[in-house]
């Protein structure tokens, strides 16, 4: 919502057919003078506000003042990589001046709604990708989203959940034009859930037949218990 110049005097403020007169109280000079001893003081005249003429008869769509609010939609061009906090500056679509007066200018503040794939962080961004156990246990080569579709990547084997792995250029483009951000991949290791008689009993073997062998955090964590409390 701005205000714009009155469509129906365009700006004036006379009532359309009409026009301004001389100002009756400083006779279109646009200044009062007072005399003060030896000193005479010039101030704006306040009928006229230093125009030197006044409306004797209103446009009714404006009431006088020139100007009328309006809501309008316009197109404004966001730049690549814009985040939140970023002003935009749209020259001439700010409120109209006074009588006809030059329009301001019109700014944008972005705020970036948050995404359901991707975390920000300066240029860079941020995904979790869930793997299965068996992928986190033998490696794979797992898919992985990024702003300009999916891409291939390596998982080792024996990689923990929580792990990032950097995938270089695939971040957000920089605001300024200097390259492009990463992308963090987050892998988070699945827990198997409604496992059936078979597959219970596979995993219980396994687990019999590992030990502490391939938990390596774990044997570690059970070490510095087993020291605290010595």
């Amino acid at each position: 919502m701005r205000r714009e110049s009155c469509p129906a005097c365009k700006g004036e403020g006379a009532k359309p057919g009409t026009k301004k007169i001389k100002c009756p109280e400083c006779e279109g000079a646009g200044q009062t003078r007072t005399m003060g001893g030896f000193f005479t003081i010039s101030r704006t005249c306040a009928r006229c506000g230093g125009e030197g003429r006044v409306i004797q008869t209103p446009c009714s769509n404006c009431r006088g003042k020139g100007l009328v609010r309006a809501e309008r939609k316009i197109h404004v061009k966001v730049p690549e990589g814009a985040d939140t906090g970023l002003r935009l500056r749209v020259a001439g679509e700010g409120e109209t001046g006074a009588r006809g007066g030059r329009s301001g200018d019109l700014y944008v503040d972005i705020s970036v709604a948050p995404d359901e794939m991707f975390e920000r962080h300066g240029n860079d961004l941020v995904c979790g990708v869930p793997i299965s156990f068996a992928q986190a246990a033998l490696g794979a080569e797992i898919e992985v989203p990024t702003l300009n579709g999916k891409v291939k990547m390596k998982v080792p084997a024996g990689t923990q959940s929580g792990k990032f792995f950097r995938i270089r250029g695939k971040g957000m483009p920089d605001v300024h034009g200097y390259g492009r951000g990463d992308e963090l991949v987050r892998v988070i290791v699945e827990t198997p859930s409604g496992l059936n008689a078979k597959q219970k009993r596979l995993l219980e073997e396994f687990a019999q037949a590992c030990g502490e062998n391939v938990n390596p955090f774990s044997r570690s964590f059970m070490q510095k218990v087993k020291k605290l409390f010595k």
